[in-house]
């Protein structure tokens, strides 16, 4: 996609806080953060939405919960974490290339607006 933000990202044209990547995955600090802790996990191969997914991108989807909990692992967040998934643009959704918020180091109510 060569109009996706991340796929920047993913080809190392647009900068990054990355904080971990690996074959299938990258993370890496959000620009408008909403916690202390909001770093984003993406697949390296671009999916617009969860909506897009098929049952050979499973393994991937698991990848990134797993790249997820690493996150929170490295980032000491043993108190408590969030992992969101935003649906298409109603909710909330602004960057069509899935990918998982790791939110975390204070408190997080619910609901969770």
């Amino acid at each position: 996609m060569t109009d996706c933000v991340f796929c920047g990202i993913v080809a190392g044209k647009i900068p990054a806080r990355r904080v971990l990547e690996n074959d299938d995955v990258i993370a890496f600090h959000d620009l408008k953060p909403t916690a202390p802790v909001h770093v984003l996990v993406i697949p390296r191969r671009h999916i617009a939405t969860l909506d897009d997914a098929g049952d050979a991108d499973s393994s991937l989807l698991g990848k990134m919960l797993m790249a997820a909990r690493e996150v929170a692992a490295s980032s000491r967040l043993g108190a408590g974490y969030r992992v969101v998934m935003n649906v298409q643009a109603g909710a909330g959704q602004s960057v069509f290339h899935i990918h998982l918020h790791v939110l975390g180091g204070r408190e997080l109510g619910w609901p969770p607006f």
